[in-house]
């Protein structure tokens, strides 16, 4: 990237995509600031139809036509790296990336979680709230490394859990939050405040001990 070229972000994702078209609505609001470069899916998924009714180039990469994850991981890799991303987005990408991959890009591949991490790493995190009555929730966006939801945080949301929350609307609401924050997390890569150096996030060149907090009032 030089300057005056956009920030260029390359998005993975498995499911429907709402948080993948907040990001395309947001990108689009920027100006050319930011451009969704590439959007890659192992699933035939709603993702590919949101990604080419916004014209960006839209990819489906299954996992069935490749014999084994790291030569699936070869090839997604080689796709990600023609398109040369300043990030990459993971945006409901059910895949777990191998650690060739992780490695490959391993400072700008960034991830959103449905859940106060380290807290609930993993699936099912709703349902685990409400069934550990927890009094709070949320959602984070971390980068990425080689242990699953485990790397540094890099903005995280909380939101209380109300005594008639039930699994689906507990759900709801927290991609209201993720809605927030996944938009304020690239932004703080594409301006450079937040940047990912030997295992660590680093916020203003110095070391983040933890993501940024915000609150969310309903």
């Amino acid at each position: 990237m030089t300057a005056g070229d956009p920030y260029r972000l390359v998005i993975l994702s498995s499911g429907t995509g709402t948080n993948l078209q907040n990001l395309i609505d947001y990108a689009a609001r920027s100006n050319d600031r930011i451009r969704v470069s590439a959007v890659f899916s192992d699933q035939r998924s709603r993702s590919l139809a949101r990604a080419r009714a916004a014209e960006v180039p839209a990819h489906h990469l299954s996992a069935k036509d490749f014999p084994d994850r790291a030569a699936y991981d070869a090839a997604l890799g080689d796709a990600v790296a023609a398109c040369r991303p300043d990030l990459i987005v993971l945006s409901g990408f059910m895949r777990i990336l191998g650690e060739a991959f992780v490695a490959r890009f391993a400072d700008r591949i960034i991830n959103i979680h449905p859940s106060l991490l380290p807290r609930f790493t993993g699936l099912h995190t709703h349902r685990r709230v409400l069934a550990a009555g927890d009094e709070f929730h949320g959602a984070t966006v971390h980068f990425v490394t080689e242990d699953l939801d485990a790397g540094p945080g890099i903005i995280q949301c909380r939101m209380a859990v109300l005594q008639d929350d039930d699994e689906a609307s507990l759900q709801a609401r927290v991609h209201e939050v993720e809605y927030m924050i996944f938009p304020r997390a690239v932004e703080l890569c594409a301006t450079g405040l937040v940047k990912f150096s030997d295992g660590e996030a680093l916020f203003d060149g110095m070391p983040m001990h933890g993501p940024v907090l915000v609150k969310h009032e309903r």
